[in-house]
């Protein structure tokens, strides 16, 4: 396959920031929020990043709290604060802009910088809460993000950043990097050929078993310098996992509470406890009893080594000139402690052998056979039938389509030639909030619907969904388009409702589906998608716009405040007053729990009886048992 190039893909991801001679802050208000979208794999229709920048922003362009879930051990995860700094283009002026950016920070979370706009001084207020409540599980993250990737002298500027915000704020406190190539490095194909390779020093303990196999151990404190330098080398530490079907299970950076207890703890011991980890490459050689790993993947062992990386961070990396007693301790019972390691080589080419290592060195119950399959073959063979089918580009990653735009245009023949894209994320949301019902639970969180989430589950553990039905959440999503959902919508009341809105129009369609005598299918998701599949029949257009017409007056009507028939009415919104959590709730639009909806949903069936089309939506519902 044809490899885009970094400047390629660059020039493809900003053709849309830079599209209409914006001006300077609105220039830097898109580069902020796409790349942060991307970064942090957000939905695109989330309300809940917070745009600072302009004056008076106390050095805080995008605020985004990443709430943390309860894990599979009934455990609550960690908050975390992303306080981003973009920085594009020219307004990037290296060191002297990283460093003033960050004390301007720095001076607005310790009161020392007073004239702030509303919103930048609402998230300051928030964030001083959030560091006096704060607990070891949380964090607080200063992103920089430019267009360009910084230079070692800039990396080691930031590295001091870190430190000072340490000082300052405290262990919570930490700094990321964020450019456009760590998109690109996310979405680049890693099986094909480059011209360089990654090759990481390992200086482990390890000897060969056969000519795919070594198996050792590895110091903790030689790991965690094997993480730094693969970070150092490639600006991202997540790559390392992106092999690892338990990386996407739940938010960013996690760490088991019981891994870290012990390297708090008995570092000595660790070695005992862990199962170790599985680390796949390309290659390996030993050079002077040092080995070396070309382009490595941590397959299993996501856990282990994301809890050694926060835990040696904050002991090893927090500064101080000083002597303590209790650290060099520390320091002496660390040396001790080991990791049990396998690395297999796999090959450039080695998916296969790479696949069989993966599922069966993951084989914890929060693991699925299907959970691997579904995001290693289902969505791949989706995403081709897909093209093959409708000539729609299905992206499994965020970024994706712009690398595919920018291999078309330095490669017009290429086949297929895709004139549409949608993610698949998205469809999974929106296929949740209108079949299932769960519009609350998409717009509000994101972990249910990533792999090993318990809708994800659902949906992919039901042996009847594929390709139709991921079309057909495509389709009515596409169609949605026209009503305009979201930050820019035009009507106040559409622009928190996207994933409500798939949920009524379901609900219209199905009471359709009872009048036309098909009961034996109001339950039937399926029978959902062949009647959209039906609707987006040219014939068939006129009935598919009636139908969604009274599913958008239904959402215009409910969310008007204070009207007859408003959300503001309903017991939940009344007990909170707070509509960006009653819009989240995950029983929103749910049998009783609604009943202000529920009666306007039933106003609208019956209204829509009453249309001239209505016979014709009937017919065209019946028909829908035909389609394949």
């Amino acid at each position: 396959m044809q490899k885009v190039s970094l400047v390629e893909f660059k020039t493809e991801w900003l053709e849309d920031i830079t599209e209409g001679n914006p001006s300077t802050i609105k220039l830097g208000n898109r580069f902020a929020q796409k790349i942060i979208n991307q970064w942090l794999e957000l939905d695109e229709y989330s309300d809940d990043i917070i745009i600072c920048d302009g004056t008076g922003d106390g050095g805080i362009d995008i605020a985004y709290l990443q709430k943390g879930e309860v894990n599979g051990n009934g455990e609550q995860e960690g908050d975390v604060w992303y306080i981003v700094q973009s920085k594009y283009g020219s307004a990037f002026q290296g060191t002297s802009t990283l460093l003033a950016e960050s004390t301007k920070f720095f001076d607005t979370l310790t009161g020392h910088r007073t004239r702030l706009s509303s919103l930048a001084e609402d998230v300051t207020e928030r964030l001083k809460t959030f560091v006096q409540n704060s607990s070891d599980k949380d964090k607080l993250v200063l992103v920089f993000a430019t267009s360009d990737t910084m230079s070692d002298e800039e990396k080691r500027i930031v590295e001091d950043i870190k430190i000072l915000g340490k000082n300052k704020i405290g262990q919570i406190f930490d700094v990321e990097m964020v450019s456009i190539e760590t998109i690109y490095n996310r979405i680049s194909e890693k099986e094909e050929e480059s011209e360089e390779k990654l090759r990481v020093k390992f200086n482990g303990q390890l000897v060969s078993s056969g000519n795919e196999l070594l198996v050792g151990s590895i110091k903790l404190v030689d790991l965690y310098k094997f993480l730094k330098e693969y970070k150092a080398a490639t600006g991202d530490l997540d790559l390392i996992y992106e092999k690892n079907v338990r990386k996407f299970l739940g938010s960013r950076r996690k760490v088991n509470k019981g891994i870290e207890k012990t390297l708090l703890e008995k570092p000595e011991r660790f070695g005992l406890y862990n199962n170790g980890i599985t680390i796949v490459v390309n290659d390996f050689s030993e050079e002077d009893e040092t080995f070396y790993l070309t382009e490595p993947y941590i397959v299993n062992g996501c856990q282990t080594t994301k809890s050694i990386w926060g835990v040696l961070v904050k002991k090893l990396e927090s500064g101080g000139t000083g002597f303590s007693e209790e650290l060099e301790a520390y320091k002496s019972k660390l040396e001790e402690g080991i990791v049990v390691v396998k690395v297999v080589k796999v090959g450039a080419q080695g998916e296969d052998l790479l696949i069989e290592t993966t599922r069966y060195t993951n084989s914890q119950n929060s693991v699925t056979e299907k959970d691997f399959l579904a995001l290693e073959r289902d969505f791949r063979n989706w995403a081709d039938q897909m093209a093959a089918k409708y000539n729609v580009y299905l992206e499994i990653q965020r970024g994706g389509w712009e690398s595919r735009k920018a291999l078309q245009k330095q490669n017009p023949s290429i086949t297929p030639f895709f004139e549409e894209h949608v993610n698949c994320f998205d469809l999974l949301k929106v296929y949740s909030s209108g079949w299932l019902g769960e519009a609350g639970l998409a717009f509000g969180k994101n972990p249910p619907f990533s792999p090993g989430g318990a809708i994800f589950k659902q949906i992919v553990n039901d042996k009847q969904f594929g390709l139709n039905d991921l079309y057909a959440a495509y389709i009515i999503s596409k169609e949605a388009e026209r009503f305009k959902f979201g930050k820019g919508a035009e009507k106040s009341t559409r622009r928190q409702t996207r994933y409500l809105y798939f949920m009524v129009f379901i609900e219209l369609l199905k009471d359709v589906i009872l009048k036309a005598e098909l009961s034996e299918s109001y339950n039937d998701k399926h029978y959902y998608t062949k009647c959209i599949l039906n609707f987006y029949k040219p014939e068939n257009k006129g009935v598919f716009k009636e139908l969604q017409e009274n599913a958008i007056q239904v959402i215009d009507e409910y969310m008007i405040s204070g009207g007859e028939n408003s959300y503001t009415k309903e017991p939940k919104f009344l007990s909170s007053g707070d509509i960006n959590s009653f819009l989240k709730w995950e029983q929103l639009g749910k049998e009783d729990s609604t009943p202000v909806l529920k009666s306007l949903i039933g106003d609208y069936k019956r209204l829509l009886i009453r249309t001239p089309s209505y016979k014709d939506i009937v017919k065209c519902v019946k028909e829908s048992k035909n389609i394949d």
